[in-house]
């Protein structure tokens, strides 16, 4: 097993930003999504092993809100908030390119990322990204709709963080114990502004503008993003191939763990 060093750096606003970092070679940035107990560590737990045996420097960030990092209440969660905290911490950390892997609001956040500094980003792996419909289009999705709970109160319970994971998946057994205390102790940490003061723009008008290859997953039972989002980048960005899987819900890296490593490494070694 690959030992992760842990760091945290003072970043823009005075917030702090944790990151792990593990393995060598070219680097490899996993942005995780949104959601109660979120973190890099258990939104990737079954990828970065793989990773770093193929020989990537792999860096696991906790979002401004989630994991270790700063969890700031009485503010808007912005995409420039996430981007420029997070971004902020990785120069800190020395580093200066790098691929990016970003699910759900972590692709919203790669997106930006790529907009903003074109030059930081080499490739980019999205599943099932973020930030590319407008608002009414994610609240009419059925898995919204589910995810409201009472998360941010002492009412909330492990058994409602179960049910809450469990509406992320297509198969069930994937949200097993250890996940849900991981996520668990997390949750019970943060804030619910977190979640109720997100504001995130909608970039798809701009995909055309990121010139990078892109390789892109989506779950055919994803309950959060819908899969037209797959088709923007299909017509507007010159070098984007997608996947399809049945039978998977939102987290395609898990559900089809070995798959998405698989056909991952083998996009990163294309572009080596």
């Amino acid at each position: 097993m690959t030992s992760f060093t842990e760091f945290q750096y003072n970043v823009v606003g005075g917030y702090q930003i944790n990151l792990a970092d593990g393995g060598a070679g070219p680097v490899v940035v996993f942005i995780h999504g949104s959601g109660p107990g979120a973190s890099g560590a258990s939104n990737f737990r079954m990828n970065a092993e793989a990773f770093v045996a193929a020989g990537y420097r792999v860096i696991l960030p906790d979002l401004i809100g989630y994991g270790a990092s700063s969890k700031p209440a009485g503010i808007d969660y912005t995409l420039d908030l996430f981007v420029d905290t997070l971004l902020d911490a990785l120069r800190q950390h020395g580093v200066s390119t790098a691929s990016l892997v970003g699910n759900s609001l972590g692709g919203g956040i790669a997106l930006q990322i790529s907009l903003n500094a074109p030059d930081f980003v080499k490739n980019l792996i999205l599943m099932a990204p973020g930030c590319i419909e407008d608002i009414a289009t994610y609240m009419s999705m059925p898995g919204i709709s589910k995810m409201m709970s009472n998360f941010g109160t002492p009412e909330f319970s492990i058994v409602e963080q179960r049910r809450l994971i469990t509406n992320l998946v297509y198969d069930a057994s994937f949200v097993t114990d250890e996940l849900v205390a991981e996520r668990y102790a997390v949750a019970r940490t943060q804030s619910k502004d977190m979640l109720i003061r997100m504001r995130v723009p909608n970039l798809q008008p701009r995909l055309g503008e990121i010139n990078k290859p892109i390789l892109g997953f989506w779950g055919i039972q994803d309950e959060f993003c819908p899969q037209q989002g797959a088709r923007y980048f299909l017509e507007q960005c010159a070098d984007v191939r997608f996947m399809f899987f049945t039978q998977v819900g939102h987290w395609v890296q898990v559900e089809r763990a070995q798959e998405f490593n698989q056909y991952s490494i083998g996009f990163l070694n294309q572009h080596r």
